[in-house]
């Protein structure tokens, strides 16, 4: 989640073309591309019940901010007399969503292993900050017991105003915001054009990412049907910000395409006066007319790319989003997937065409089946896990010829693909038979015992 850092400088914008430039001016070229993981985390007392963790108090996300912070790290905060609400150090934040989820916001790296090494470095210290507050580190794409009227609220700006706007948006919103853990991976383009067939090619395959990482099948200590209820979640949020847009999928993606759907979406906030306001009006309207007598600037889009939530982002980087939390092992695999597959020219041209040409209305019917039944899909008469297979299989072909190295982390979901069964299958056959939350979210941490 943005830091929504003080603004350095922040010229006026006054036409559409200038939103257009702030993708292009993000091109690399290809010898500089490098990956990047986001990787989301619940924390629970080690004991029953299953408690989520407050902000405050001796064993509050607060205090582990602080031992966490005798690690080298600077403490972030919305304005001095606020308290913290992330840790810093060089290239890598660990922040807080709203409802205290945990969040490693790595260092972008030009290699998979990198990441995942670091990733496997800030999980240790994470763990061993936690059990000293008598805490676990989980990762699951959903908590699997409690509402949002459970959840204590993290002390951020950005959170006050999202609560206030994003409710009215979708019914599901706040169980976006306090429920779900993801992990989503960071990519690099060389020129619109790369851009377009990475979007296009990961926008076409995210129902398999869906269906591979699904991890989110309990809600409220039930089976709730869906193997990713948090993938699910984002369908009622807001369909203006959320999903996909037809250009993503049809082969006509190009800068403006995004910018004119980005145009489309309410604001959420904007900040003026060192503060936080939110004007009932779109992007559009914000660039057409201005907001009290002053127009919209840099910094508001910049804000605004990062209130939108579509399954692929793009901002200074391209984000894929699909993903839930789920073990260290399989997230490792996650920059290395989309490494083999969206950098090299090859595995592009295959992946572009590894799920069939499908209308709009059919891919997101393609989406909502991996929700569902995760792996164990089916599209026509193609199973999803073979599918998936086929995409980890392009991946390593992928890395092969750009970095064996590499390839190795792909093991994991291989292996995974492979068994027919998303991680959600296991989180359920094990509710079977463990009766206490506590032993049963033992066995999903980060770094099982």
């Amino acid at each position: 989640m943005s830091l929504d850092r003080a603004p350095t400088e922040d010229d006026a914008v006054t036409s559409a073309d200038a939103l257009v430039e702030v993708f292009r001016s993000a091109e690399r070229p290809r010898a500089e591309h490098r990956v990047g993981l986001e990787h989301e985390k619940f924390l629970y007392p080690t004991d029953d019940p299953p408690l989520p963790v407050p902000y405050e108090g001796p064993r509050g996300i607060g205090t582990l901010l602080g031992l966490l912070e005798g690690e080298g790290y600077t403490p972030f905060r919305d304005a001095p007399e606020a308290p913290a609400i992330a840790l810093t150090r060089d290239e890598h934040t660990l922040s807080l969503e709203p409802g205290g989820q945990f969040e490693l916001s790595g260092s972008p790296a030009h290699t998979a292993r990198a990441v995942a090494a670091e990733n496997l470095a800030h999980a240790r210290l994470l763990t061993e900050a936690a059990a000293r507050l008598g805490l676990q580190v989980v990762s699951l794409g959903y908590r699997p017991w409690g509402t949002t009227g459970d959840i204590p609220w993290m002390p951020k700006k950005r959170y006050q105003m999202m609560r206030q706007t994003l409710p009215a948006r979708g019914k599901l919103a706040l169980d976006m915001m306090l429920m779900t853990c993801t992990g989503q991976v960071s990519l690099d383009w060389a020129s619109e054009a790369d851009c377009a067939r990475k979007v296009t090619a990961t926008a076409r395959l995210t129902p398999l990412l869906v269906a591979l990482f699904a991890n989110s099948a309990m809600v409220r200590g039930q089976p709730s049907g869906w193997m990713s209820y948090r993938s699910h979640v984002w369908s009622d949020v807001d369909p203006t910000r959320c999903g996909y847009f037809a250009r993503m999928l049809d082969g006509t993606f190009d800068y403006r395409a995004y910018v004119d759907w980005a145009l489309k979406a309410p604001l959420l906030f904007i900040r003026r006066n060192g503060g936080y306001v939110t004007p009932s009006m779109t992007f559009g309207e914000l660039l057409e007319r201005g907001f009290e007598g002053t127009p919209a600037g840099t910094s508001d889009w910049t804000d605004h790319l990062s209130t939108l939530f579509p399954e692929v982002r793009i901002k200074r980087v391209m984000e894929v989003r699909g993903a839930d939390a789920v073990s260290m092992a399989m997230t490792a695999g996650l920059p290395a997937l989309w490494r083999g597959l969206l950098y090299d020219d090859a595995s592009l041209d295959a992946a572009l065409g590894l799920v069939p040409r499908l209308s709009f209305t059919e891919h997101l019917a393609f989406h909502e089946e991996a929700q569902r039944n995760g792996l164990r899909g089916k599209l026509g008469r193609t199973s999803i896990a073979a599918l998936s297979l086929e995409m980890v299989r392009l991946a390593r072909a992928g890395l092969r010829h750009l970095d064996p190295e590499d390839a190795p982390l792909l093991d994991a979901l291989e292996e995974r693909a492979r068994s027919g069964r998303s991680p959600a299958e296991d989180v359920l056959d094990l509710a079977k038979v463990e009766t206490s939350p506590a032993r049963l979210l033992s066995r999903f941490t980060l770094l099982p015992g």
